[in-house]
């Protein structure tokens, strides 16, 4: 028997026996008793979110990995802007529970040969801008500099909106030290680091933006992420799915 009959059972029998908590009615609600405990919404809806927690407390806790969504792009690109501000952040921001974003900004940078000194498809500012994302990054965690990122991405001028979006979303971090790294051979290094990661894609990227989920990527995931990214992170998930993806109408009544 799979974990969610199982759940089903052990509910339905604290709920008929009154074994888990005090005295309560059988729940009529839409969902059967399979999905009870899927979320919050659906417990409350039930009147089950007692026993739903009781029955949570005793359940061996399930390993489901999230899905992993690793954006390759460049500072500057307008089709990257795109994505991060109207597809990438705002899924993030309703399934960060079940998703994990990596982000590299390095795109279609080269490194010549000759001159150490990378040249970006979209000139200078925007290898500054590279470097700049990649130091918040590595000074702040992926969550935190996401919404700098955004912040930054969002904004009409992606340099002038930097230090003004790490003041705000992280305040304990200081300009100097972003601006340290950028000048310093730390920021170098954490590009090269994203150039060998971009080069290490199999296939190729053809284009920026560039996503892989769980590691690899498809043309009928580009596709689909390009136009709902939220439906397809809700598709490749493969745990109990999130109100938001099933669409769960949330009912809460003062009590």
């Amino acid at each position: 028997m799979k974990l969610s009959g199982k759940l089903a059972v052990v509910l339905l029998s604290c709920i008929v026996l009154r074994g888990c908590v005090g005295s309560h009615p059988k729940p009529s609600c839409r969902y059967p008793p399979s999905q009870w405990c899927r979320s919050l919404e659906i417990a409350i809806e039930c009147k089950v979110q007692k026993q739903c927690m009781e029955v949570k407390a005793i359940r061996p806790i399930q390993a489901v990995p999230p899905v992993s969504v690793t954006l390759y792009y460049e500072s500057m690109c307008p089709s990257c802007r795109v994505f991060i501000t109207q597809q990438l952040f705002p899924t993030w921001t309703m399934l960060q529970d079940i998703m994990a974003i990596t982000l590299v900004p390095f795109g279609n940078t080269k490194i010549p040969s000759v001159n150490p000194v990378f040249a970006c498809q979209h000139g200078q500012p925007e290898c500054r801008g590279n470097m700049i994302e990649a130091c918040v990054i590595h000074l702040t965690g992926n969550n935190l500099a996401f919404h700098i990122i955004y912040c930054m991405e969002s904004s009409a001028d992606v340099l002038s909106a930097a230090q003004p979006c790490l003041q705000l979303y992280a305040p304990s971090v200081s300009w100097s030290a972003v601006d340290s790294c950028v000048k310093g051979g730390l920021g170098y290094q954490l590009m090269e680091a994203n150039a060998a990661m971009t080069r290490a894609l199999n296939p190729t990227h053809k284009q920026v933006p560039w996503v892989t989920f769980n590691g690899e990527y498809t043309v009928a995931h580009e596709d689909k992420a390009m136009s709902s990214l939220f439906h397809l992170v809700c598709q490749l998930y493969k745990g109990v799915k999130p109100a938001a993806c099933t669409g769960a109408s949330v009912r809460l009544s003062r009590s």
